[in-house]
């Protein structure tokens, strides 16, 4: 019988034996729990032997980049004002063209002129005061000046070109006041080319809203009446 090995600490061990009839053999499994233990004493161990200085830095360091990140803001106060008062102003020109729209709708073009006029000279650097100038020539052509009426569907019809309405508009102006039917035609060409419906008066008069008088033009360049 052969003499065995003290147990080795920390370590869980199994003892087999084997009987050949002659002697006795043992073997020791060394558990794998042991290895990780150990790797993680090792570790500690180095952490903990680490420098005050340096581990203070390290902390220095994160706690510094946490506070920059939070920090940080790429917009500034005066961005954040001027984006909101933009915000603003967009909100009221809205605002006063549904009004315009509104009047329109009714029949009260007095009024809708009024609306329209005010987002035109109020609100002239944004994109939508061009669609208050078309309700405004409208309204111009019933209540106020036709002459100044065309001009402004003239200047708009450049200015929003592809809008069949302004074309449309232009065209039963042009040939009911100003008499000038080659022009009338290729402005009423270019409006049913992008929109069909404004060879329907019905369409003018109940869906967009025309005033009377813009109507009856209409009907006149129709009928070449």
């Amino acid at each position: 019988m052969g003499v065995c090995s003290p147990p080795i600490p920390h370590l869980h061990t199994k003892t087999l034996i084997a009987n050949n009839n002659k002697k006795k053999q043992f073997l020791i499994i060394v558990s794998s729990s042991s290895k990780p233990q150990l790797t993680i004493q090792r570790r500690q161990l180095l952490l903990l032997s680490l420098p005050i200085s340096v581990a203070s830095i390290q902390l220095t360091l994160s706690s510094g980049s946490a506070v920059a990140a939070s920090v940080f803001d790429p917009i500034t106060d005066a961005e954040r004002a001027a984006s909101s008062e933009v915000t603003r102003r967009v909100a009221e020109a809205v605002e006063l063209l549904e009004k315009g729209r509104e009047f329109q709708a009714q029949g009260d073009f007095v009024q809708a002129l009024n609306y329209f006029t005010q987002v035109v000279r109020e609100y002239k650097d944004f994109a939508l005061s061009e669609y208050a100038r078309v309700g405004r020539a409208l309204a111009l052509y019933e209540v106020g000046d036709k002459n100044e009426a065309i001009a402004e569907m003239e200047d708009v019809s450049i200015s929003l070109k592809g809008s069949p309405e302004v074309h449309a508009a232009l065209a039963a102006a042009l040939y009911s006041y100003k008499h000038a039917s080659v022009l009338a035609e290729n402005q009423f060409t270019i409006a049913t080319l992008l929109d069909p419906n404004y060879t329907d008066l019905a369409y003018v008069k109940d869906t967009k809203h025309w005033p009377p008088s813009l109507v009856r033009s209409l009907q006149d360049f129709i009928t070449l009446s």
